[in-house]
């Protein structure tokens, strides 16, 4: 079964231009499949896989015959798994510059890429990233005519219709977007698979592309994370607690990010004497693999951790934009600042449609052209001096920025 995925139409603009399509992105979360999707629509291509001993051998020993088995026949040529080819960037870039060719490639991990790929392919690439399911994606693959109400939602949408979609977004937030997740039939099934994707994350993406003989310190790490989502990290206590020092802890964190498990988001300031808190927060990318970390799969209203995990899930809805967060010494803080003008707070039961004095000392001190506040009860919008605030259902981050 084939999932309709919003990268899809981001491609489709370069289809007929000459630069190389590159697709990254974690280990399952659909890379191949939407290869062969486009794969299907285009004239004369080939599908190559170098998961495909021979087939890499030949292109890392000998690119000419490469060329002439797998290049020149086709317009149009795809490659699987490109991240295991030795010297890949060089010899792609060799292709690119002595045929004519649409060349697609995927890869796993922006450890491998980065090193292997992109630094000898500039202007020549466009890079795009496949991340497990956005909630909108998860939500057309679930229920198609829903997903069409969700997308026309806006400050008027009916509490009924409201509610159908957090029920799914209960679902979301426990088990995560993973392709296989999601086309699991049961509760048991769906935790299985995360189990299985964290042992491939820790023992190939990590252990042996990174060189990282401790997986229990990584482990611990990892544990110790998902327990303080949307938290600033403080180097020291977690250095203490995982037995590695700071520079370590730091080389783990940057390793986490490049296997797309974990990203750290930077604070907002202006004025660095008042303003400035140096240390990041750090979030998931799926909610699934977090919640398979510390064993915790319970639905949202039964959970301590709330707050949290919708702050998590904004984070991700806004994964391609420029997110901050903004904290001053004196204590002021607004959980997300997006492309550094719109303060975003994330809030539980709201009984009426008021901000903090933090958004306020916010809003006095920038004066942002919009600013948002998430929450379950109030739908609206609200004039707070010169700035009107917008009210709307947490499903809706992904909008903040159309």
């Amino acid at each position: 079964m084939y999932y309709k995925r919003d990268i899809e139409h981001k491609i489709e603009n370069y289809l007929d231009t000459p630069e190389i399509i590159a697709i990254f992105g974690p280990r399952q979360v659909g890379k191949t499949t939407i290869l062969k999707h486009f794969y299907k629509k285009v004239a004369t291509p080939v599908f190559l896989t170098f998961e495909d001993i021979e087939t890499k051998v030949l292109f890392e020993e000998d690119i000419k015959s490469f060329i002439q088995l797998y290049i020149d026949p086709y317009e149009h040529i795809f490659i699987d798994e490109f991240q295991y080819a030795r010297m890949g960037g060089k010899h792609l870039k060799y292709i690119y510059d002595t045929t004519d060719k649409k060349i697609f490639i995927t890869g796993s991990s922006a450890m491998e890429l980065s090193i292997n790929a992109v630094k000898y392919l500039a202007g020549r690439i466009f890079v795009f990233t496949l991340y497990s399911f956005s909630y909108g994606e998860f939500l057309r693959a679930k229920d198609e005519n829903l997903h069409k109400l969700y997308m026309n939602a806006d400050d008027t949408v009916s509490p009924t219709v409201s509610k159908r979609i957090y029920r799914y977004l209960d679902e979301y937030l426990a088990y995560g977007g993973y392709p296989r997740v999601i086309l699991s039939q049961s509760t048991e099934e769906k935790i299985e698979v995360l189990k299985n994707l964290l042992s491939i994350y820790l023992l190939r993406d990590i252990k042996e592309i990174a060189k990282i003989a401790d997986e229990t310190k990584m482990y611990k790490l990892l544990k110790a994370l998902s327990l303080q989502i949307g938290n600033v990290i403080v180097y020291n206590d977690l250095s203490t607690l995982i037995g590695v020092n700071a520079p370590q802890l730091k080389e783990y964190l940057t390793i986490f990010e490049k296997a797309f498990l974990t990203k750290t988001i930077s604070p907002f300031f202006t004025n660095k004497r008042l303003e400035i808190v140096k240390n990041p927060e750090i979030f998931f990318f799926d909610m699934g693999l977090r919640n398979v970390i510390i064993n915790n799969f319970n639905l949202l209203d039964e959970r301590v951790d709330q707050g949290a995990i919708l702050e998590n899930f904004v984070f991700r809805e806004l994964v391609e934009q420029d997110v901050k967060y903004y904290r001053t010494k004196n204590g002021a803080e607004v959980d997300f600042i997006i492309n550094d003008n719109i303060p975003v707070e994330i809030k539980s039961n709201l009984t009426a449609m008021k901000i903090s004095k933090s958004y306020h000392y916010f809003l006095e001190h920038y004066q942002p052209k919009r600013g948002y506040v998430l929450n379950f009860n109030q739908i609206g919008t609200k004039e707070f001096g010169k700035n009107s605030i917008k009210f709307l259902p947490h499903f809706m981050a992904a909008k903040l920025i159309d």
